[in-house]
């Protein structure tokens, strides 16, 4: 997931040159894009996402329209990308309501390769090979047979995002090298957050949820819910465990606000200050502007998480079968993709580019709304330290039934052993075993 809100935030890559490499991209797919079988020559493209993937909100569709005068660009979008996807499956199925371009979460791409590679346009037939991309992120959307079934965007290397006003009344340090030192280990990011509770004001959090922990901690393993065989290895791989022994113990030191995550409640939470650390993919930053606004510029700041590394979501985008406008949508998405505009996506957005290229450029980036945090310096050595994980056919579900069984930890008291369980029978129910 990536939910977030447009910002421009100063940096070093020069946004003369950053236009000029903009224009030089538009214009070299310019007056290619058009429907031949529109009478006016003019075609619209349709695209289906979740959350928010930041091409609207940070000009990039005005930017195409202008250089392509005959296209118009209709998004749409579900915030929460269970719900996008639940939707998305119906669509398959039926093979009616899709859109030319749909919105693919790195934890379904292998159970699309898998089950429903069929469903898709190869787009490397349309002249996308996804070959500047790291390694991982290119591999995971090409089949045995070599077809590409999405085009990457981001990836989602991980920090602690902090409110430093906060840390103050606490007491706390508010140094980013100081608190990544503190934090090294998730144990020790548990034993500053009880120093905190102990002296912040009633009401006021640590954390906003165990599922947002828990996530960030998996995410920090090559291998979290299937092996390279493609084993089932949830219930058993020692990193989940951890990971959930953690979580737990966050609920049980007092330290999680119980909120679930993109709910209107975890929303307001963001403007209201009802926690002071926030488990950080790239793609949170523009999220946390969007929520908190312009009032919270400057209270909050970014350090390197415990281990300096892990992955928590990004994306694809792919062509269904059923669009008549596939050469048109391709040229759009090899243009929203291109180096130039993930580094634009980066600077305006936080939205970490999977381009090797795109990373190259944007080591310098600062964030004013972050006490000028250096993101690009702190995202890129997430990112490489990063390992290339293993992602099984059922990540989605699995993770969304560890997340809904903490839920169930943090807001109905249930016992962390029983809701395990529940999690283990959710997983198999919903794979109909």
């Amino acid at each position: 997931m990536r939910p977030f809100r447009a910002h421009r935030s100063t940096a070093a890559l020069g946004s003369g040159a950053l236009a000029a490499a903009l224009l030089l991209t538009a214009c070299g797919s310019s007056g290619s894009a058009g429907s031949k079988d529109a009478a006016d020559g003019k075609v619209t493209i349709t695209v289906d996402l979740f959350g928010t993937f930041g091409f609207k909100e940070s000009g990039l569709y005005d930017e195409y329209m202008k250089l392509h005068p005959n296209v118009t660009i209709k998004q749409t979008d579900t915030q929460d990308e269970g719900q996008y996807w639940q939707a998305l499956q119906t669509k398959l199925a039926g093979g009616g309501g899709l859109a030319d371009i749909q919105g693919l979460e790195v934890g379904r791409v292998a159970g699309v390769l898998q089950k429903q590679a069929d469903k898709f346009v190869d787009l490397k037939t349309l002249g996308i090979t996804n070959e500047d991309l790291v390694a991982w992120k290119g591999a995971a959307v090409k089949t045995a047979d070599g077809k590409v079934l999405g085009a990457g965007t981001d990836i989602g290397p991980e920090a602690i995002c902090y409110r430093t006003d906060l840390f103050k009344a606490a007491g706390l340090p508010t140094d980013r090298t100081e608190l990544a030192a503190k934090w090294s280990t998730w144990q020790g990011y548990l034993d500053l957050g009880k120093q905190y509770v102990a002296k912040a004001e009633a009401g006021n959090a640590w954390t906003d949820s165990a599922a947002g922990m828990f996530t960030a901690e998996v995410g920090q393993q090559k291998v979290r819910y299937a092996d390279e065989s493609g084993k089932a290895v949830y219930d058993s791989n020692p990193g989940v465990k951890t990971a959930w022994t953690d979580a737990t113990k966050l609920v049980a030191d007092g330290l999680s606000a119980k909120l679930p995550q993109w709910t209107p409640e975890w929303n307001k939470a963001f403007s209201t200050g009802k926690f002071a650390t926030l488990s950080c993919p790239a793609w949170m930053i523009g999220y946390i502007k969007g929520q908190a606004g312009d009032a919270a510029k400057g209270k909050w700041d970014i350090a390197a998480s415990p281990g300096k590394t892990g992955n928590w979501g990004g994306s694809y985008l792919a062509v269904p079968k059923t669009s008549k406008h596939q050469k048109e949508a391709a040229e759009l998405i090899k243009w929203l993709t291109a180096k130039e505009q993930q580094a634009t996506l980066f600077t305006k957005q936080g939205s970490f580019p999977s381009s090797t290229g795109a990373q190259a450029s944007i080591k310098a980036v600062k964030d004013p709304y972050f006490n000028d945090a250096p993101i690009g310096e702190i995202f890129s050595e997430s990112a490489a330290n990063m390992p290339a994980q293993v992602l099984g056919t059922d990540d989605g579900v699995v993770g969304k039934a560890f997340t809904d069984a903490l839920g169930e930890v943090e807001r109905t008291n249930t016992a962390p052993d029983a809701a395990w369980k529940h999690a283990m029978d959710n997983i198999k129910k919903a794979n109909g075993s």
